[in-house]
């Protein structure tokens, strides 16, 4: 095989069932191990020999991302390794046989990393105050090492396109840049690459696949306990607009994949000093003195109609 060729999107036949005792009819477009396939494909996440480390927290997104890549594994045209990992942060009340033994029973490669960020985390941020990006941090530091220990070529997180929809929002908000989560990028200490294979599914269908799967779930009491996070107040305000306004979230989501950078201003990107007229037509050229029709015929179709 070639040793740099991809993982090609496999695509479960409609009635197949899923890796387990459970079995779940496919649900067409919106199938997420369908999804995953594709966003595999589209970003060239895993390739030939590729030893996969999936980050499990034990919360539905990472059950998830597990059983859906332990499926494609055996439908795959190329051979790569799935190892699990977990972090027991040594919170207060954690069950830490329930991953072991799930783990076991499915029968996949694991290792549990031992290290209290707990309390770090509750010594250093106030009562009241985020703990993400602390909590993050800490974790991130352990899970390269654990990486770099295992032989791990690639990160899997589980990440979904709800989290990827947030994260824009969030930078764009407050932190004054536009940004999100890459399906795939490289480790910040540039040692590892990290995927996200969920980053098409969302969050609902992949509660809903929890859900007939039964994974023994285990709750986060840090973040999970921080009610006024504004991501939160961010994804409210996502789930309120899919409802008012149908196909608005999915139009974001679209152009977060259709970013055309001649058309902001961002001048690092795009070199402004050397616009120059050329006398041809340019495709991709400003209409500067025209309504632009697609867009104006989104917004007509879009607009409520008169009662």
């Amino acid at each position: 095989m070639d040793e740099s060729r991809p993982i090609a999107m496999v695509m479960p036949a409609a009635a197949a069932p899923i890796v387990g005792p459970v079995s779940i009819a496919a649900t067409g477009p919106r199938d997420p191990r369908r999804q995953v396939g594709q966003a595999i494909a589209d970003y060239a996440m895993i390739e030939e020999g590729d030893r996969v480390m999936v980050c499990l927290s034990g919360g539905k997104d990472s059950y998830g991302l597990l059983e859906i890549l332990l499926g494609l594994r055996e439908k795959s045209p190329v051979a790569f390794d799935i190892v699990a990992v977990n972090l027991d942060q040594k919170q207060p009340g954690f069950p830490a046989d329930v991953l072991p033994r799930y783990l076991n029973a499915r029968g996949v490669e694991f290792r549990i990393a031992e290290q209290d960020t707990y309390s770090v985390v509750k010594r250093l941020v106030p009562e009241g105050a985020t703990m993400c990006s602390l909590c993050s941090r800490l974790r991130r530091g352990v899970l390269y090492r654990v990486a770099g220990e295992l032989g791990a070529t690639k990160l899997a997180l589980g990440h979904h396109r709800d989290d990827l929809l947030a994260t824009f929002f969030l930078n764009l908000f407050f932190g004054g840049k536009m940004k999100t989560m890459p399906p795939k990028l490289v480790s910040d200490n540039g040692k590892h690459v990290v995927i996200r294979p969920l980053a098409y599914v969302r969050e609902r269908d992949l509660a809903r696949f929890a859900e007939v799967m039964a994974f023994p779930l285990i709750p986060c009491t840090l973040c999970g306990s921080q009610e006024n996070l504004q991501r939160k107040q961010v994804a409210l305000m996502l789930r309120d607009w899919e409802k008012k306004f149908p196909g608005r979230v999915e139009s974001i989501w679209n152009a977060l994949g259709k970013v055309e950078t001649s058309h902001l201003c961002d001048r690092r990107i795009h070199d402004f000093h050397a616009v120059r007229a050329t006398g041809r037509p340019e495709p991709d050229g400003d209409i500067a003195f025209d309504v632009d029709a697609a867009l104006e015929r989104a917004t007509e179709l879009a607009a409520p109609s008169p009662e």
